[in-house]
């Protein structure tokens, strides 16, 4: 296993904009990724390395995060104010969704998908993760990624249809 530090430079942005997209708090986000890699660090014997260590670290952040979640009884949303760069992704279904309101909207119907098309959709159009990080993120493959993510809009486009 890498030294400590090595770990954190090469891996604390991926494990930060991970947990950003779940939380959508910049403090939150700060927070778990620094547990995390305490947690990391406690634990480094306990990895087996059938794994990639950017996986194992988001697999840790997201157990901190869901622990935080089930602490506070309460789920969190992503807030409003996001930046609208990080809704308009060219000839995309994110385009639509320039104003508030259709931002209120757009966030209650991406909670009512399934977790994994949820996380893959904050990933994508959130964290701008390419469809390979996303994989490595979520230990599936690249085009698995797609697929959700090409569902998840379909989804999405079928629900402001009605």
């Amino acid at each position: 296993m890498q030294d400590i530090d090595e770990i954190y430079k090469k891996y604390g942005e991926i494990v930060y904009k991970y947990i950003f997209c779940l939380t959508g708090n910049e403090d939150t986000a700060e927070e778990i990724t620094q547990e995390t890699f305490l947690v990391a660090i406690k634990d480094i014997k306990k990895f087996r390395g059938d794994c990639k260590v950017s996986t194992w670290l988001c697999q840790i952040s997201k157990y901190i995060w869901y622990k935080k979640l089930k602490k506070d009884k309460r789920r969190k949303e992503i807030p409003l104010d996001i930046s609208q760069n990080y809704l308009c992704i060219e000839n995309s279904i994110e385009e639509n969704f320039c104003n508030k309101e259709q931002k209120i909207q757009l966030f209650k119907k991406l909670q009512k998908l399934d977790e994994d098309t949820k996380n893959v959709m904050y990933l994508r159009i959130f964290g701008n993760f390419e469809y390979s990080e996303i994989a490595e993120i979520m230990n599936k493959t690249s085009n698995w990624a797609r697929v959700v993510f090409f569902r998840g809009k379909q989804k999405l486009k079928e629900e402001f249809d009605k």
